[in-house]
């Protein structure tokens, strides 16, 4: 399989030999078009925007909470904050280093690089191209929700008294340890909202009122990356910063409430002996990969729209922390919500939000909209809430694809479809037709085996395949180069300790302990059969297997003995002094060009 993005050839030193004297003015020239061609963001907020928003998405509503409480509540935040600060933090900045000084997205950046570990540049695209296409059904379902709360005296999953409710099986509220029923909320969201059949086996038909949601949220999420970074960059000042005045408003509400107390007291109240199980380090690192959105290549595309002296170190730090803030914040709202419901119900807080992490905000949290004072107002500002964090998120993964395409095959595609903004419609009705199986009537056992095998057994491989490339075989020396040619300065000690030692250390023991613990999926009691998990680990190989395809790839087209051809391979491409040459040209033009506005009256 040719990746046709950085065939290496020959000796080092004749590469380097070449590069120095041949092809040093065609490669500036080549850098310097691209660098005019490339859009870059309107101002720096605007890219602090865009890489929040895709931070902050469902995730941080619905997963971060339930793993909290599940895994030692306050006791949690121990490691959580230890991932956050030896592995969240560097890696991202490492991300938004590669990005914004190679200029180009995850496929052509890592091939420069590390040409023999070039296929995780085109993994981390396959992941985020797969995801986009069942992200939305999750943005589906809200809207969903959405319109299904709008001009109604009583919400609809509130009572037992519709079409879609099992006779006798049904409490209008939750049903605590009586196992045989089932709330109004659960019975909505498996009979009326997804209509579930009894597994995987049965897909039956299409679900036609979420095949039109998602069909509108395909529409919205074209309408709003159409223009590239310039009519992203517009749409994150609202979709970005909208949650937080729901998430603060939803948050002086609930602790009002009667019970309130009980359910943060349960959210924060340590459990320390869990701090000795393995899986509770599990969780909370990969809350913090697949929240940050660590590996799957759309924070370096969308550093790569930076200008070149863009504070990155500064823009990790505001990403990462603000990203943490958000996750504790929305556990506050969550749970105080949750304490209410125990309070009306007379129920403990640990039958209450046991159903799972997925559906926390789709059966638990629309169940305690339903008992609030004015829920006319608060469930449409809370499912509006789950858009903006949903768009924002899915705005990132899709442009991974559009940046690859326009980077590889631009010069063929965009001729052809005469504008990029066919491109990126091109590329959203594909992924809107790849979502389809999702919204059938057995597509929630679909999602499902797709979200486990996606965002859990392949984020790590190519978590520690990114940092062995970058960290190890690109080497601290040159990343540190390359930050101090943009920043000025090199990075401090602690950066450089954590790439180079505690990252790869954390993730290769977190890799290895998943392995060793893994355990097949579920959908509640529902398994999967043994065909459906084979599926499910084909799902897996389709962004992992082209690591060693790039890399057996790359090998063979080198020349000479193999540890020489291995050697050419883990040479970088990259040149350093081209890169900063361009620059000081920039810098100069830059300082004319206000020179002659200064003449200007």
């Amino acid at each position: 399989m040719d990746f046709g993005v950085g065939k290496s050839q020959g000796t080092s030193d004749t590469r380097d030999c070449e590069l120095k004297h041949s092809d040093l003015k065609g490669i500036g020239e080549r850098t310097a078009d691209a660098e005019a061609q490339r859009p870059t963001w309107s101002g720096r907020l605007e890219f602090i925007l865009a890489t929040v928003g895709y931070a902050v998405g469902l995730g941080n509503v619905w997963r971060f909470p339930y793993l909290c409480y599940n895994s030692g509540g306050g006791a949690f935040m121990i490691p959580y904050l230890t991932m956050v600060l030896l592995c969240g933090i560097p890696l991202l900045f490492m991300e938004f280093t590669i990005g914004q000084y190679t200029r180009l997205g995850p496929v052509h950046a890592f091939t420069k690089i590390c040409p023999l570990l070039k296929g995780v540049g085109l993994a981390t695209v396959v992941i985020s191209f797969v995801v986009s296409t069942y992200y939305n059904v999750l943005i589906s379902w809200a809207l969903y929700y959405l319109f299904n709360s709008f001009g109604v005296e009583t919400l609809p999953w509130k009572s037992c008294n519709n079409t879609w409710n099992a006779v006798g099986n049904c409490s209008s509220g939750f049903p605590g340890n009586n196992t045989h029923l089932q709330s109004a909320s659960q019975q909505f969201f498996d009979s009326q909202t997804s209509e579930k059949t009894s597994g995987i086996e049965e897909l039956g038909g299409l679900c036609w009122e979420l095949f039109g949601c998602l069909l509108f949220a395909w529409v919205i999420v074209y309408l709003c990356i159409f223009k590239g970074v310039k009519s992203t960059g517009k749409v994150v000042y609202f979709t970005a910063v909208f949650p937080y005045f729901i998430l603060f408003a939803l948050l002086i509400n609930n602790v009002q409430l009667p019970g309130a107390k009980n359910g943060i007291l349960y959210f924060v109240t340590p459990v320390w002996s869990k701090l000795f199980e393995v899986k509770v380090w599990l969780n909370a690192a990969s809350q913090v990969f697949n929240s940050l959105g660590i590996a799957f290549g759309s924070m370096i595309s969308m550093a790569s729209y930076n200008k070149f002296n863009n504070n990155i170190c500064r823009d990790a730090l505001i990403v990462s922390l603000t990203n943490s803030f958000t996750s504790i914040l929305a556990g506050f709202v969550i749970f105080s919500a949750v304490g209410y419901m125990s309070h009306i119900h007379n129920l403990p807080v640990e039958n209450i939000a046991t159903d799972g992490e997925s559906w926390l905000v789709f059966v638990v949290y629309p169940e305690v909209l339903s008992t609030m004072p004015l829920f006319q107002l608060w469930a449409p500002l809370f499912f509006i809430m789950l858009l903006c964090l949903g768009l924002d998120s899915q705005f990132a993964t899709v442009e991974v694809a559009v940046t690859f395409i326009k980077d590889e095959f631009g010069g063929k595609v965009l001729p052809l479809l005469k504008r990029e903004e066919l491109l990126a419609l091109a590329v959203c009705i594909v992924c809107f037709a790849l979502g389809i199986p999702h919204i059938t009537k057995g597509g929630i056992y679909v999602f499902q085996l797709m979200d486990y095998y996606t965002a859990v057994v392949s984020l790590m491989f190519l978590a520690l395949f990114e940092i062995v490339a970058v960290c190890w075989i690109f080497g601290i020396p040159r990343i540190s180069l390359m930050i101090k040619k943009m920043q000025g300065k090199s990075p401090n000690i602690y950066f450089r300790l954590c790439w180079l030692l505690l990252c790869p250390m954390l993730v290769l023991c977190i890799l290895i302990s998943s392995i060793i613990q893994y355990t097949p999926p579920h959908y509640g009691k529902y398994m999967y059969p043994v065909w459906a998990e084979w599926v499910g680990w084909g799902i897996s190989l389709v962004s992992i297997i082209w690591i060693p395809f790039g890399a057996m790839q790359e090998i063979y087209n080198n020349k000479g003995p193999f540890l020489q051809r291995l050697k050419t391979a883990m040479t970088p491409t990259i040149d350093l002094d081209v890169v900063d040459q361009l620059q000081e040209k920039q810098n100069l033009d830059t300082l004319a060009s206000e020179k002659l506005l200064n003449l200007v009256p």
